[in-house]
């Protein structure tokens, strides 16, 4: 059985890989924009959930249509989100939106939502699925305006859900987080390995 991951975060693929995987990536490409204006009453955590899910979804779909050897798989996809003074915000994508985000965030919290979906291929057919959330508080620092300007000169911040990393030069403006570390990366090997185990899947089988 392979282990697929539909995402294209080099963070998400670095977490599974320290924990023992070495997936094979499969970007949905999904339009995230399309799923979002579908969902115009949902919660920032139905809305991080149910992209994930469009994601595994979409991957799904292209492994049980092509010709494969192994038609057996797994497939996990996240979607992460910084929901914050009421407002759901994913990658800043420019650098102007990246510094009215910092100019909100600055010495707030918020919470860093990541949506989990597993989608389990069997003989070329899906044949289960599971998905949740998770949410992690993140305490960020007040950097001065010369640290952000830059922050987002580096260029790390602008295509990254809420605009900061955890694992990068975006650690140093954050004081802490209540909750799960590798979420806040984007992806909870915790709730993971639950979904998997949903599935009727063990971790341990990809070590």
């Amino acid at each position: 059985m392979r282990f697929i991951l539909a995402s294209a975060s080099p963070a998400r693929l670095g977490v599974l890989r320290q924990a023992g995987i070495d997936p094979l990536v499969h970007v949905s490409g999904v339009d995230e924009d399309a799923v979002t204006a579908s969902l115009p009453g949902a919660s920032h955590q139905e809305l991080v959930t149910a992209l994930a899910r469009a994601k595994a979804q979409a991957v799904a779909n292209e492994i049980v249509t092509a010709t494969t050897a192994d038609p057996n798989a797994v497939i996990v996809a996240c979607d992460s989100m910084l929901s914050i003074n009421g407002e759901i915000l994913g990658k800043p994508g420019t650098p102007e939106r990246a510094k009215q985000r910092w100019a909100a965030m600055a010495g707030n919290s918020g919470e860093l939502l990541t949506g989990h979906a597993v989608i389990l291929v069997e003989n070329g057919a899906v044949t289960k699925k599971a998905s949740d959330w998770e949410g992690t508080v993140v305490r960020f620092a007040k950097p001065s305006e010369a640290e952000i300007d830059a922050y987002i000169a580096s260029g790390e911040p602008l295509n990254v859900a809420g605009g900061f990393t955890i694992d990068g030069k975006g650690a140093w403006f954050v004081d802490g987080i209540d909750g799960n570390h590798g979420s806040v990366i984007g992806i909870s090997l915790p709730l993971t390995r639950r979904l998997l185990a949903e599935v009727g899947v063990s971790v341990t089988t990809f070590w």
